[in-house]
């Protein structure tokens, strides 16, 4: 894309056209090229000149200096400029797929960066449900376009261990002498708590000094509870982080943060913060009209998420000096953490600027939003089991003999939910339809999952028992790439779209193109012999395609979180 913009602008200079802001992207139909650009419309416009005149001279220009990656270059329409590039450069990009293989993609813009990204965030004394789910896969996904990019990356999860919510839960368990076997029950007694809170004032009174006395701590009982619900359900995330494949470098509590944060606030209520009716407050709209007021202290003297947030800012940079720390969250707290920010301005400056909040929205059933307050939520686990016994019912149906056929659909289970999550757009919400993303007709996680194993079969079929590499080139006289064209035009994109979707924090652009990835290959696959061709020996050619195919499918899924499976 760069030496497509170099041309433009060297054909610019030598027509003597005024150097203007353009576009260069991939055209919707392949057939209209590998490359467009609008920048003889824009022209047009400056100029009060006919755009398909200044296209023309512009692509004379071009053709002219007779590069050897492009084909031809055409105007097309009130004066597109399509760029088709030369079967020498897909020749050569496949070259360098083959030669790269799991390194193909990466880069080094972000070489020698340390950067922090803390996603998930669940609730010790909650139950694991599927907005965290929401969360993982997007955070799981940035973190690992931000890897392919060269960076250090350490994961952070930050859990909300003290507060109302775990006041509740244990004010409930003592109140009506409930046991405390697994993390379900403790989640049970955090919804019947809250629903109580709401409605009864001596209930309400009783967890509000539960809550005080787990900040101030020395209380034998509710310590003894507190120290119970908070390992069952620590437990009971680490086996659904085991699942979704995630390892977290990094554990921070709101425990070990509050105080930090209530000697912050107190230290700065002069000039930033200020009291009002006994609690500390920041009036944010006075600086920014877009904003509101946030208790930062509450009328208790506890320290509220909101000041938590600001002491854990500079925590996590004592523990780890980073870059950049991005925040991964739903973007219902969108408003909340955008005060926060604002805070963070005036008590770390230095840190506000290399913090960068990233939010996804909602993820919802057919059913309706779920709430875990009251009642209606819907656990990660029960939604990964009941989507990997729907694959069980597929795989069975097959007849194929399959391996650890447990393990298996369990990957496809986590890749279809995860997929379903990271084809929206950044913010968008997503209804979760379990029928659709189990299809292997397309636009699905175990569509492209298939894909692979597809090509791997043809792959290990073919037994690579030779140097591919050195057969591709020694054969490139012969390698006409006319029937496989639609793939080999896709393949060489990865790593800028990749590129892309990292710099715009938006893992759907390459969920997209992996799927026109698929696509085209299984419509090369329906329309080819791969192994053995009726013309005669072995078309390494498409062995190369195919391998190649299986290299960016792989290092894709592997960048988005997904298992790609061998064999399926």
């Amino acid at each position: 894309m760069e030496k497509i913009k170099n041309l433009i602008n060297t054909a610019l200079s030598d027509l003597k056209l005024p150097i203007t802001d353009f576009v260069v992207e991939h055209p919707n139909e392949i057939s209209h090229g590998d490359y467009s650009t609008n920048v003889a419309l824009i022209l047009g416009k400056e100029l009060n000149k006919n755009s398909k005149e200044i296209g023309e001279k512009l692509s004379l220009a071009i053709i002219e200096t007779k590069n050897d990656f492009l084909e031809k270059v055409e105007v097309a329409g009130a004066g597109f400029i399509n760029f088709f590039l030369s079967k020498e450069f897909l020749k050569d990009s496949l070259d360098q797929i083959l030669q790269d293989d799991e390194k193909f993609g990466r880069d080094d813009k972000l070489a020698g960066k340390k950067i922090m990204v803390e996603y998930t965030d669940p609730n010790p004394f909650k139950e694991f449900h599927i907005g965290h789910l929401m969360s993982n896969t997007v955070g799981e996904a940035i973190a690992g376009l931000i890897e392919w990019s060269g960076a250090e990356v350490k994961r952070v999860n930050y859990q909300g261990d003290v507060g109302i919510h775990v006041a509740n839960a244990i004010a409930f368990k003592l109140k009506e002498n409930v046991s405390w076997n697994n993390a379900q029950d403790v989640g049970k007694s955090y919804t019947e708590g809250a629903k109580l809170f709401e409605k009864d004032e001596g209930f309400k009174k009783f967890t509000e000094e539960i809550n005080k006395k787990i900040y101030s701590g020395g209380y034998k009982e509710i310590q003894g509870a507190y120290d119970l619900g908070k390992k069952l359900t620590l437990a009971d995330f680490d086996k659904i982080y085991k699942i979704l494949g995630t390892k977290f470098d990094f554990y921070f509590f709101e425990s070990d943060v509050a105080s930090e944060g209530k000697r912050l606030v107190e230290k700065n209520t002069e000039g930033v913060f200020e009291k009002s009716e006994g609690a500390t407050i920041f009036r944010a709209e006075k600086l920014t009209p877009s904003l509101h007021t946030r208790v930062f202290i509450n009328s208790h003297g506890i320290p509220t998420y909101e000041a938590k947030e600001l002491a854990l800012a500079k925590i996590k940079y004592d523990r780890y000096s980073y870059d950049i720390s991005i925040v991964i969250t739903a973007n219902e707290v969108n408003d909340y953490f955008n005060v926060v920010l604002k805070a963070m301005e005036y008590i770390y400056p230095e840190l506000k600027k290399k913090t960068k909040h990233v939010s996804h929205g909602v993820m919802r059933l057919p059913t309706g939003k779920m709430s875990s307050r009251g009642g209606s939520i819907v656990t990660a686990e029960w939604l990964i089991d009941e989507v990997a016994k729907k694959v069980k019912d597929k795989i069975s149906q097959s007849n194929k003999k399959i391996e650890n056929v447990d393990g298996l659909a369990k990957s496809i289970a986590v890749g279809a939910i995860k997929y379903s999550i990271l084809k929206q757009s950044p913010g968008k919400d997503i209804v979760f339809d379990l029928e659709k993303s189990l299809s292997f007709e397309g636009d699905s996680g175990p569509y492209l999952q298939y894909t692979h194993a597809r090509a791997s079969s043809v792959i290990e079929q073919y037994n690579l028992n030779f140097n591919l590499i050195k057969e591709f080139k020694k054969e490139r006289k012969n390698n006409t790439l006319e029937e496989q064209s639609n793939v080999t035009r896709l393949l060489y994109r990865f790593p800028e779209v990749v590129e892309r979707a990292n710099t715009e924090h938006s893992p759907n652009l390459l969920v997209s193109y992996l799927l026109e990835i698929a696509s085209a290959f299984n419509n090369f696959y329906a329309h080819n012999q791969i192994i053995n061709p009726k013309d005669g020996g072995v078309s390494t050619e498409r062995i190369a395609i195919t391998k190649s195919v299986q290299i960016v499918l792989r290092n894709g899924l592997k960048i988005l979180g997904i298992v790609a499976p061998y064999k399926m």
